[in-house]
């Protein structure tokens, strides 16, 4: 059985506690407003939230986004700003300018698997470290799936070296401790392209993000947007627009980064004591911790033997070697969201892997 068929089994069953998919709390959703937005949007007279629309999309979102990121020293107008279906077609709209086959895209070491496999489908070259790059993908604010902040020093350095480069900040609101960083666009808006969404804040449901490209290009990937779908979902993002212009979604923040910081130490406290072969940085933010240990069977499966045998136990996770883009030698890992589990649930899910990993070592 396949790694991706392992995950969907395991996240299929009632009986097995899910620490993989990168999944918000589902209690966090703003039911009651996002459903007075929806219904909002569907009295306007003229219907809009049913029609078609620009590929750029609405424009009191547009502002808003823009608005947010002058807030932080950026120099962004609404019409810098393209609405896309989620953050992942914001990267994918930027490789159709920045990669071609065999161009190398720097990225970390562990970052983001479905962005990989886009570069991938690409053809193009990950790089990792000092190798030669024609441009960068970048995790910031908040990286997945460490959750850890970026360098400072690291940043500088790409502003100075001068490629292309694609920031994600699809985690970027939620960082636990400070307010967040200025955007590498305000520093170099002529290389930077900017990633965002309310996926991780909001619901991913809704498929709303955006992309603020370099300016020269904006009305490029606007024609490139619309051969590629006409336009992003007009009645998501009237439901955003409406929502956010009648509800405090900076308290809304400050409620979800509360409850992800308690189950973030809650996770990181079981794991410490219940399987201590395991070694991982305590997350500055975002959904989830990576963990990494040295104990592992040199074969070709032993992420999804590892992942088979905790899901006999009752847990899923996901398996490290999805992040990594050169798994290293004699060594597992794996992704734990705690987002979208209780602490209770967490700490029993984790004492579960307590006695999978015993009989994964065992066999």
């Amino acid at each position: 059985m396949s790694l991706d068929a392992l995950i969907r089994q395991g996240a299929a069953d009632t009986g097995v506690i899910m620490l993989g998919g990168g999944m918000p709390a589902s209690e966090l959703f703003p039911r009651e407003a996002l459903t007075a937005a929806f219904q909002s949007a569907m009295e306007d007279p003229a219907a809009a939230a049913l029609q078609y629309d620009w590929p750029e999309g609405q424009g009191g979102l547009r502002q808003w986004v823009a608005a947010r990121l002058r807030e932080r020293g950026a120099d962004v107008e609404r019409d810098d700003v393209i609405l896309t279906a989620g953050a992942q077609q914001g990267i994918a709209l930027s490789c159709d300018f920045l990669l071609k086959p065999g161009a190398r895209i720097r990225v970390s070491a562990e970052s983001y698997p479905a962005a990989l496999e886009l570069f991938g489908h690409r053809e193009a070259v990950l790089a990792l470290g000092k190798e030669p790059a024609d441009c960068v993908y970048l995790m910031d604010g908040i990286d997945n799936p460490h959750g850890s902040v970026p360098d400072p020093g690291a940043r500088a350095a790409l502003v100075r070296e001068g490629l292309p480069v694609i920031v994600d900040e699809a985690y970027a609101e939620l960082g636990f401790e400070g307010g967040m960083l200025r955007p590498l666009l305000a520093d170099a808006p002529d290389r930077v392209w900017h990633v965002g969404s309310v996926s991780k804040t909001l619901s991913p449901g809704l498929r709303t993000g955006w992309l603020v490209p370099p300016r020269h290009l904006v009305e490029r990937v606007r024609r490139a947007k619309f051969s590629t779908d006409l336009q992003s979902s007009t009645l998501s993002q009237m439901v955003v627009e409406r929502f956010l212009a009648n509800e405090d979604y900076e308290a809304h923040l400050v409620r979800a980064k509360e409850l992800y910081r308690r189950r973030a130490r809650a996770l990181c406290e079981a794991v410490q004591h219940y399987l201590p072969d395991w070694r991982f940085s305590v997350p500055a933010g975002g959904f989830a911790l990576f963990a990494v240990t040295e104990h592992r069977a040199e074969h070709p499966t032993a992420d999804e033997d590892w992942l088979r045998t905790a899901t006999a136990h009752g847990v899923a996770f996901d398996p490290g070697s999805l992040f990594q883009v050169r798994p290293p030698s004699g060594e597992l890992a794996m992704r734990l969201c705690f987002s979208a589990t209780d602490e209770q649930h967490l700490i029993m899910a984790v004492e579960r892997l307590r006695e999978a990993w015993r009989m994964h070592r065992a066999s």
